[in-house]
């Protein structure tokens, strides 16, 4: 079977900014894929699939357990400045650190950062919606 990725059922987007987050995360959580559809069950056993939306939704988690001062201002600010993100508000890009794709994304969690005795921090799971994918050159 034939490799396939996020990149494959996305269309061309543009961000609403033109902010990509490229910090690499320490950690890439699941890649979360749906469809809305509603399953319908007769009382007979059947069913019935109802189809609002052909297109694919995804989603994906992300988490910097180690992370620089510099790139963890980077994230925070990415997320708090209002002509970015603005919290869950606008679109950007996210440069996918295995696919090698640029996604359009919003955040869906809020950002929790945690400060440690070294230099070092961290900032908890954080949750994106992916809404398009920037075109590959």
């Amino acid at each position: 079977m034939a490799d396939k990725e996020m990149y494959d059922y996305l269309t061309t987007i543009a961000a609403d900014v033109d902010v990509t987050l490229s910090v690499r995360p320490w950690r890439v959580l699941p890649e979360d894929g749906e469809k809305r559809q509603e399953i319908i069950y007769g009382s007979d056993g059947s069913e019935e699939v109802i189809s609002q939306s052909d297109s694919s939704i995804f989603h994906v988690s992300l988490q910097w357990t180690k992370v620089s001062t510099s790139d963890s201002g980077t994230i925070f600010d990415i997320f708090h400045d209002q002509a970015k993100a603005n919290g869950f508000k606008k679109s950007f890009k996210w440069s996918h650190p295995k696919d090698g794709h640029t996604y359009v994304v919003k955040f869906r969690t809020a950002l929790r950062r945690s400060w440690s005795a070294s230099q070092y921090q961290e900032i908890s799971e954080v949750k994106l919606r992916v809404l398009g994918r920037i075109a590959d050159a």
